[in-house]
């Protein structure tokens, strides 16, 4: 079998080749609507991505995927399309983050006795380890396949909502085998207790717990065989054991199977509570009926990309388009079982009516990937609250970045709060909104994560917290989002208080240099100073990343901040020096993840998401379409390397989606999105209400990126901003495109 992206790489070759020309059609366009298709699981599965290729359903509980068995920034999701080597096919996987954790429940067929006592330090001591060729390897949505070379077995992987599927189909006569190992582990996952069971001819259970990342992570299984186990090899710490079940902090297994038929599958269902748990969500009705299942996976993932339907005569943009709202669909996961239950951090199990999710990136994610499930999956938001709320339930604050069930700190400021206020501004219903203030003025008012110090000093002084800077800024935000809900429940107190903290912002700009910048509990600046200096983590005022790219985070008052820099026009010449400025990063300890630069402008990570739209705010909405088409022209392709930086989760894709359709959540929590400029010839946003909101460009090319003029529901309308209540009502917004900016359109009177 041919790997799709050899044909995708053509494909993309002959785009630019043919881009003077005018496009045309690359490919055929898929038939009946047939929107998966479009989606390519390997970008982001090179470079920096750190995306997976492998099969999972929308949002579902298990992700398996294939491991390299390599440790490494660049296989955080255990896969790297530099490799050439596979350990085998695991069950847990995260989606383009920054730390590695997970590939839990490692499976791998083979042909032969495996020595597993082998002691295991990296890739190579692995004894299962085979070689691949991305010649036979393929991926789409809810499925994988791919040839292992060293044992001639073709693997082929799907899986519904909590349940992983493979089927193996080995070589003719061949001895049919497969190894179970819960001591493998990469990057920062170590397994602390293992335990795997044969309970009859068909079944094996067991679990696995672990420490990283996620500190207190513990994960139980139940897998079920198409055929009977008629031999089996146990081990335990690399000893091998006579009995039917061992534990340890690393065991493992090979499973022995009959020949005469080539082809055994299994089907593998976790649990975060426990092994009877894992039972129940096993499919009771798949019967191992695996090429229905995987079409079963097409068409639920035909039914989540036709959410929003785009039109455009360049394939590669909808094959872009597509695998980023398929991404964009991967995370937040199911976590919680069919009866509800789930495992918190402190072990206790509690039990939800909706659906519990986890791995909530939320420091990425707030920017665009909450938004944009505000619109395509609202029923789904209020859920996510509900499972931020049990965590402040438990822990007296909201989380900042939950995996698997676990606290994990990682980032700065608390963005569950504006995640929370969006929600509540967007009319979205399904919790308890005096509950969620209250945990969002609790989880605010508390003395860690440098808060203490943010209400003694009115900011972070750097020599008291570390990325003094980006948490201040980050706080002002978060504070004007209490505000704001609390001015919307009629608490006035609150609402002063927390509007007065959103000015925090202003403490730390220098109007000398036009840059935030660290400040001394003191009151003195922090010097020397470099605007393009970058420390990763430690010793730092800025969160992976500089001053360039952090001084213009100000999403509830950009107005504000224009009159920091003493008006529209000195503004706007600072905005567009930070994209002609040059790229040089300096420091010894530069953060990896300033990716993607444009001058200074790093759309690799995060904090720069939302700068091109400050055009908008300024009143030169032409720039922000100049820079927004650059960015949508230059850091995606359809490439493995075609993120210019992590997935984060969705954010980065979610990106994408909003931008390409010409829309952007610049501040999510004001339910209200910027205009940028369209990519698509006609994007329909399918509404969950039954109405759609369709937007059309007129005239579009990639030369003609321009807006001339607009109408809305045909009237003109001539602002750069529309509404979220504009948007869920239905309508059409007509853009009329061009090659050069038209100064007059957007500036109008707001």
């Amino acid at each position: 079998m041919r790997s799709r992206f050899s044909a995708v790489a053509i494909s993309f070759l002959l785009l630019i080749s043919c881009k003077k020309e005018g496009s045309k059609d690359l490919k055929e366009a898929p038939k009946n609507n047939d929107l998966s298709s479009f989606v390519n699981p390997f970008i982001g599965t090179g470079g920096h991505g750190h995306t997976f290729p492998g099969a999972s359903r929308p949002f579902g509980m298990v992700q398996v995927s294939p491991d390299n068995g390599k440790s490494g920034w660049d296989w955080c999701s255990g896969y790297h399309y530099s490799g050439s080597l596979v350990a085998g096919f695991s069950h847990l996987h995260l989606s383009g983050t920054g730390i590695g954790d997970l590939a839990d429940l490692l499976f791998m067929p083979v042909n032969q006795q495996i020595d597993l006592t082998k002691e295991v330090k990296e890739q190579n001591d692995i004894p299962y380890l085979s070689k691949y060729s991305h010649e036979n390897e393929t991926a789409k949505p809810g499925y994988y396949q791919l040839f292992l070379e060293d044992f001639d077995i073709n693997v082929e992987l799907t899986s519904t909502l909590r349940t992983g599927y493979q089927k193996y189909t080995f070589g003719e006569g061949e001895k049919q085998s497969v190894i179970i190992d819960l001591g493998f582990a990469i990057n920062w996952d170590k397994p602390t207790e293992t335990s795997i069971k044969i309970e009859n001819e068909n079944t094996i259970t067991g679990y696995r717990h672990s420490t990283g990342w996620a500190k207190n992570q513990k994960v139980f299984f139940v897998a079920k065989f198409s055929k009977p186990i008629i031999d089996s090899e146990l081990y335990a710490e690399a000893k091998p054991s006579k009995a039917t079940q061992v534990e340890g902090e690393k065991t493992s297994a090979q499973l022995y199977f009959d020949k005469e038929d080539k082809n055994l599958q299994v089907a593998v269902a976790l649990s975060s509570v426990s092994i009877e748990n894992a039972k129940e969500n096993l499919d009771s009705d798949a019967n191992f009926n695996f090429e229905g299942i995987k079409t079963e996976s097409d068409k639920v993932w035909n039914a989540a990309l036709s959410d929003i339907v785009v039109e455009s005569k360049t394939d590669s943009l909808k094959e872009i388009f597509y695998t980023a709202l398929y991404h964009s669909s991967l995370s937040p996961v199911t976590f919680s079982d069919k009866n509800g239950e789930y495992r918190l951090q402190n072990d206790s199990i509690s039990s939800a009516e909706g659906t519990t999710y986890s791995t909530l990136s939320l420091w990425d994610t707030f920017r665009a990937e909450n938004p944009l499930l505000t619109i395509t999956n609202p029923d789904k938001v209020s859920d996510i609250i509900n499972s931020m709320l049990a965590y402040y339930d438990e822990s007296g604050a909201l989380p900042v970045w939950t995996l698997y069930g676990n606290e994990t700190n990682t980032m700065t400021g608390y963005h569950s709060v504006p995640v929370i206020v969006e929600a509540f501004t967007k009319g979205i219903k399904g919790f308890d909104a005096e509950r969620a203030y209250e945990a969002v003025k609790t989880t605010m008012m508390q003395d860690q994560r440098s808060l203490k110090e943010l209400k003694k000093y009115g900011y972070v002084p750097y020599n008291l917290g570390n990325e003094s800077v980006t948490k201040t800024l980050e706080y002002a935000y978060n504070d004007w989002c209490v505000a704001q809900m609390a001015k919307a429940l009629n608490k006035q107190e609150d609402y002063e208080y927390f509007s007065k903290r959103a000015e925090s912002y202003k403490k730390l700009f220098d109007p000398e240099t036009g840059f935030m910048r660290g400040k001394s509990s003191e009151g003195k600046w922090h010097t020397p100073f470099d605007p393009k200096h970058s420390q990763h983590r430690v010793n730092t005022d800025y969160t992976e990343g500089n001053a360039w790219q952090h001084s213009w985070f100000v999403l509830h008052n950009a107005e504000g901040l224009i009159q920091l820099h003493g008006g529209a026009e000195p503004f706007t010449e600072k905005l567009e020096q930070l994209f002609n400025e040059s790229s040089e990063i300096t420091g010894e300890h530069i953060s990896n993840d300033i990716s993607g630069l444009i001058g200074q402008y790093a759309h690799g990570n995060e904090p720069s998401h939302h700068i091109a739209y400050l055009f908008n705010k300024a009143g030169k909405p032409w720039k922000t379409q100049q820079y927004v088409h650059k960015i949508l022209e230059t850091q995606y392709s359809t490439n493995p390397d075609g993120l210019s930086g992590n997935e984060d989760a969705g954010q980065m894709s979610a990106w994408y989606v909003f931008s390409a359709m010409g829309l952007y959540p610049f501040n999510p929590a004001s339910a209200t999105y910027e205009i940028g400029t369209p990519v698509f010839d006609k994007s329909t946003i399918n509404l969950k209400g039954g109405n759609q909101f369709v937007i059309t460009a007129k005239n579009l090319s990639p030369e003609n990126f321009y807006i001339q003029s607009a109408k809305l529901n045909g009237k003109e309308f001539n602002q750069t901003t529309i509404s979220h209540e504009q948007i869920e009502s239905g309508g059409t917004l007509e853009f009329v495109m061009g090659s050069e900016p038209n100064k007059n359109w957007g500036v109008a009177k707001k």
